[in-house]
């Protein structure tokens, strides 16, 4: 018999996180519009946004040892709190009535700085209070608590930012993540500690990076997976201020209506969240749908900007709805095929990819936007992400290389990443 899903620690991690996503969503709502709002390029928003991107590049790979070695609540509930505190502090300099470029860069690293050990603590934490067995109940729970929240809170965010403007908000954000830490300080977890003689030595913590880094090195499915989620992440990143500024210039276009564009892509998730929750995806057949969604997806993504405003709703509805599914599945599969003892560390290597892919793209695709259509940019990111997603399922490139270098050992990725779905020896 399956253990139940919704123990003591569970619930509280769940009401933490919705906390911290509440506030989160309409301070993100804010932030979204502030920097194009005062500077007018989507540049400028490209560089706050890899400046955001620095943190999670640099930190997880020197925090994530000890993290594996220490217990990791606290850094969840210092994180929030810190980041509570920073957010009260910002608000409060917005408030003033000034607006400094350099200053919110600033302020925007050191918030970056935080959210990258409160992300890392609650990814290796997460798994920790699943019950055996409810593993995928427990992902698909985590995956649709956002979406409904951003589903609620976007266009009233909307609303508050006329009303209130982006100070307020982010003053909001500032004491729901207290409240966030103040939740998360109820959960009851044990957590085992070496030696403090070991924690602090620098030979120990160099060990442990090149343990994780040789896991990964002989792990393919992972580090195929990685790759292609560090380019449509960083893809979907980059592209984020190119939708602000469309729908902040395109004719017709309001911030209302972005809202609601975002809307529509979180009901789907929403709904494709409670689907996964009640109806499980066969293990044998989860590579293949996962794959499915992607190719979905990056189609959906080259039309986005060109179709009529309802059938970009409908459109972003889709995604979501499959794509939360194919993200529960991957979340679900790759947590507990990574070693617990492991899991802190190739998690700070899969963060390290991502943010490191993210604020490449998020610059590239923000210069693009400078002297390219904003439709046009929209498309060739859905294109690129398009031409990854087909060397990651059919191996075109690979291909194309294995015949221009025979002496070139061909491998089978597929048959990695589907070990890794389908829980299988590689």
């Amino acid at each position: 018999m399956k253990n139940r899903l919704w123990t003591r620690n569970f619930t509280l991690l769940i009401a933490a996180s919705g906390l911290g996503a509440v506030g989160g969503i309409a301070g993100g709502f804010a932030m979204s519009f502030l920097v194009f709002d005062e500077t007018g390029s989507t540049l400028a928003s490209a560089l706050v946004l890899a400046t955001e991107l620095i943190p999670g590049f640099l930190l997880p790979l020197f925090i994530a040892p000890w993290m594996d070695r220490m217990p990791r609540k606290p850094f969840l509930v210092g994180g929030d709190m810190l980041n509570g505190v920073m957010y009260l502090l910002l608000g409060a300099y917005l408030l003033r009535g000034t607006f400094s470029y350099v200053g919110y860069l600033a302020f925007s690293l050191v918030l970056a700085s935080l959210r990258a050990f409160d992300e890392l603590a609650y990814n290796s934490i997460f798994p920790m209070l699943l019950p055996e067995g409810a593993e995928q109940k427990g992902y698909a729970v985590a995956s649709t608590l956002y979406p409904v929240l951003r589903v609620m809170m976007l266009p009233l965010s909307a609303v508050l930012l006329d009303a209130v403007g982006a100070a307020w908000l982010l003053v909001g954000q500032g004491v729901l993540s207290l409240m966030a830490a103040a939740v998360e300080s109820g959960i009851r977890i044990h957590e085992e500690r070496r030696p403090p003689e070991e924690n602090s030595s620098l030979r120990a913590w160099w060990a442990d990076v090149k343990e994780a880094a040789r896991y990964l090195r002989q792990e393919k499915g992972l580090m195929n997976i990685y790759g292609y989620m560090a380019v449509t992440n960083g893809v979907g990143s980059g592209y984020s201020p190119i939708l602000v500024a469309f729908f902040r210039t395109f004719p017709g276009m309001t911030a209302a209506m972005y809202s609601l564009f975002s809307v529509a892509e979180f009901l789907g998730r929403t709904v494709g969240g409670f689907v996964q929750y009640r109806m499980e995806i066969p293990e044998k057949k989860r590579y293949g749908f996962a794959f499915l969604v992607y190719m979905v997806y990056e189609a959906m993504d080259m039309l986005l900007l060109w179709l009529p405003y309802p059938l970009m709703l409908a459109s972003r509805g889709l995604c979501g709805f499959l794509g939360t599914n194919s993200a529960t599945m991957r979340q679900a599969a790759v947590q507990r095929y990574i070693p617990e003892r492991l899991r802190a560390r190739v998690n700070a290597f899969e963060s390290m990819l991502y943010t490191g892919a993210a604020a490449v793209l998020s610059l590239v695709i923000g210069a693009l936007g400078e002297v390219l259509d904003y439709r046009l940019c929209v498309t060739l990111c859905g294109g690129f992400s398009m031409v990854v997603c087909l060397a990651t399922i059919w191996r075109v490139l690979i291909q194309i290389v294995y015949r221009c270098f025979p002496a070139v050992q061909e491998v089978d990725f597929r048959r990695y990443v589907r070990a890794v779905y389908e829980q299988s020896g590689a």
